[in-house]
């Protein structure tokens, strides 16, 4: 199977996957996968939220939908143009995945897959419902993908790593997977910088940002830079959409929990019942929290920027504030060229 059918599969599947968006009609062109496949995927939305509290069903169609609008064949022709796929030798590609927020792997998962090479794919704990059915799907519009991965228990016979999880776990996986070429991820957190001038749409999307799939991705912001004499009020208003998060059992009880430690410390806070808000010098908050920080200048939050790259998946703001700052709302809706921690993983790929 060639790239070019390779991506034709995975445009299909993009096609497949953007059904399922809140109130999204059926699109007739995948008419014969979905007299398999729909109602299926419906049920396994369900599955994966009783699975794993963390995933709604809201976060989950938020999820697909995003995916099924990245794998256009125009989108997937424009990634891998760049790149030269050699095929004549593929490698067995182990993908440790993560579970934090729902497909939080799927990318690693179709890069490999349109690289050639084969996926030995060891799902997480928190999300082993929806990967699966999705590759069902793609084996159904293609079945040649079959042999281009394998779903495992155990990562072994490998001869290349992907590996994603906590700063503690990465160490175990550079002692275990050191010796073949890896890319191991750590955490990383993402900040936003406001500048006193966003619109009220800025805003909201910016409430996206910090909000959505609860503020435990890596892309998710963690942390607000704001102007000296900001008002708060127009970031709690901006908030106050996601306020049923305080309804949400898993979540509520991060909130609670915190407050009574920020309490019982007596660290002042800043609350509207179902997100706490605290002034600090760090980057990375806990669930239910978001930090923030006064400055004087845009230059101090630029140096405090260059200074920790290392530990910064995105950064929030208008691009007169940051080059290369992602725009407020698109966080959580990476190009796919946009890489977990700025490893080019196609890149990776092309040279094994």
């Amino acid at each position: 199977m060639n790239i070019n059918n390779r991506i034709e599969g995975l445009a299909a599947l993009g096609a497949f996957m953007a059904q399922f968006s809140t109130n999204t009609p059926v699109n007739t062109s995948v008419v014969n996968i979905n007299k398999e496949f729909y109602d299926k995927l419906n049920a396994g939305i369900v599955q994966a939220r009783i699975q794993n509290g963390w995933f709604t069903e809201d976060h989950i169609r938020i999820s697909l939908s995003a995916w099924g609008k990245s794998l256009t064949k125009e989108s997937l022709v424009t990634w891998v143009n760049s790149y030269t796929f050699k095929g004549d030798n593929p490698k067995a590609v182990g993908i440790i995945m993560a579970g934090n927020i729902p497909l939080v792997g799927f990318h690693d998962l179709i890069s490999v897959l349109l690289s050639g090479h084969k996926a030995l794919v060891k799902l997480s704990s928190n999300d082993r419902v929806l990967i699966p059915l999705l590759l069902e799907v793609l084996v159904e519009i293609e079945p040649e993908f079959l042999s281009y991965f394998q779903l495992i228990a155990r990562l072994e016979n490998h001869e290349a790593v992907i590996a994603t999880g906590s700063n503690n776990s990465a160490r175990y996986f550079e002692h275990y997977f050191g010796k073949y070429p890896n890319i191991i991820r750590k955490n990383r957190t993402s900040i936003a910088v406001i500048e006193g001038t966003e619109s009220d749409t800025e805003l909201a999307g910016l409430a996206d940002d910090i909000m959505l799939y609860f503020g435990l991705g890596c892309r998710n912001v963690s942390k607000v830079y704001l102007p000296k004499d900001y008002d708060l009020d127009n970031l709690f208003k901006a908030l106050y959409p996601f306020r049923e998060y305080g309804n949400h059992n898993k979540f509520a009880n991060n909130y609670d929990y915190n407050k009574a430690i920020y309490l019982l410390n007596s660290e002042p806070l800043l609350e509207n019942g179902f997100l706490l808000m605290r002034e600090a010098k760090e980057l990375n908050s806990p669930v239910g929290v978001l930090l923030y920080e006064r400055y004087d200048n845009l230059a101090s939050v630029q140096k405090i920027i260059a200074d920790n790259q290392n530990n910064l998946q995105c950064v929030v703001a208008k691009s007169r504030v940051y080059e290369g700052a992602v725009p407020f709302g698109n966080a959580q809706h990476p190009n796919l060229s946009d890489y977990a921690d700025g490893v080019d993983t196609l890149s990776f790929l092309a040279n094994l």
